[in-house]
């Protein structure tokens, strides 16, 4: 019997020694095998999607490795990502015909995908000066900006050394191309302006104050204006844009980056960049608007527009500087009105220059008083001058302090 019971828990033994360790080799590559397909299928989603976070937008380093490998998303369920076979199909190869036009950084192609849907694509130039990091800055800012007046971006494309951003198609081009084209500008009447006007200073306003991050353009110009088939706005090219962050409001630069003409003075000569570095810029296009002529088109003489809409204003003609094709019938007082923002925004001192949210509601009210404008900076002999230069030299005569908008009536 004892000799039973022995056997008996001699056995027991010996299975439960085969058993757990076969067991627990079995969980073991279970465990393991979970392991690799959870693996591969989170590297997988790593390369197709990544989503922009807040935590990626403030990682240089992170934001490159995406771009760097096609895996910057927008939308947690939409890819950006354009292969460049579809790109290459949709706009014939770039071709010439489908060419729409070149600005600094590279030409544009107009392109249907597939399914039908027009698209422009901006094509970098390998020799422009827009490199990646400008190319991530537009991909990262635009993905997640969303306003009617702003441009759409679809996609982008980093392959075979080729950069590409994928924009919603803008059929009548760039506000540039309409309205300093003597016949093309025309089709601009005084309503279409005012409302192209109104609509890039709402864009302008989601950039700086509505949405959750705060941008400044830097090279806000007519060229960067497109627009749709009812000539609304829509405020394009991000590459240049700075982001701000937190509660900051303003910082220095030594890359000075834009177009000559629509800079103000303390971007260009000490590098300060501010939403009113912007505000600057507007006044120049809203002046642009009114008179149909680009900011360094001479106007009698050797005067730049920003320098001859200020002297019309300070001799009381400020009307003179209408557009002529805008005829009689066109509202002087709200022509008058814009010629006056313009100049509030332009002004030399970036301090005076009104907040785009007060421009908007200065554009939406024919009855709320305006401040009078300070001389914008004008050059002479080569010297920049500022507003407080120019003001000493006036005469009592002519002091600003005696134009008033509401003593003029539209021609």
């Amino acid at each position: 019997m004892k000799h039973e019971k022995k056997k008996s828990s001699t056995s027991s033994i010996i299975i439960i020694a085969t058993v757990i360790p076969s067991a627990a080799l079995l969980l073991a590559i279970c465990l393991f095998c979970i392991y690799r397909r959870k693996t591969r299928q989170k590297g997988r989603n790593d390369q197709s999607h990544v989503s922009l976070n807040q935590n990626e937008r403030s990682n240089t380093g992170d934001r490159r490795e995406q771009i760097e490998h096609g895996g910057v998303g927008g939308d947690e369920n939409t890819s950006l990502l354009f292969h460049l076979d579809t790109i290459v199909a949709c706009t014939d190869n770039f071709s010439d015909a489908n060419k729409l036009g070149e600005g600094g950084y590279g030409p544009v192609y107009k392109g249907k995908l597939q399914d039908g849907k027009m698209v422009a694509v901006k094509r970098l130039s390998k020799n422009s000066g827009q490199g990646l990091e400008e190319f991530k800055n537009e991909v990262i800012l635009i993905a997640k900006l969303q306003h009617r007046n702003l441009v759409r971006l679809l996609g982008f494309c980093f392959e075979r050394r080729e950069k590409l951003l994928v924009y919603e198609y803008m059929p009548k081009k760039s506000l540039d191309t309409i309205l300093f084209d003597p016949e093309k500008r025309q089709q601009l009447d005084w309503m279409k302006r005012f409302n192209i006007i109104v609509g890039i200073a709402k864009g302008l306003l989601y950039l700086h104050e509505d949405s959750r991050l705060r941008i400044i353009h830097r090279d806000l110009k007519a060229g960067n204006i497109l627009l749709d088939n009812d000539l609304n706005p829509k405020i394009s090219d991000f590459g240049t844009a700075r982001l701000f962050g937190g509660d900051e409001t303003q910082a220095n630069t030594i890359n000075i980056v834009g177009t000559y003409g629509y800079m103000p003075p303390e971007y260009i000569l000490q590098g300060h960049i501010s939403v009113k570095t912007d505000i600057y810029s507007f006044g120049v296009l809203v002046l642009e608007i009114v008179c149909g002529r680009k900011n360094n088109q001479p106007s009698e003489g050797s005067q730049g527009l920003v320098e001859y809409a200020w002297r019309l204003w300070r001799d009381g003609r400020p009307i003179e500087l209408m557009d002529l094709f805008l005829g009689e019938t066109c509202p002087g007082n709200q022509v008058l009105r814009c010629i006056h923002i313009g100049l509030l925004c332009v002004q030399a001192d970036a301090a005076e220059r009104p907040p785009i949210s007060s421009v908007v509601a200065m554009l939406g009210s024919d009855s709320s008083s305006l401040s009078l404008p300070m001389p914008p900076p004008m050059v002479f002999d080569d010297r920049t001058v500022t507003g407080s230069d120019v003001s000493a030299n006036y005469t009592e005569d002519n002091s600003v302090n005696e134009v008033s908008i509401t003593t003029f009536d539209g021609r």
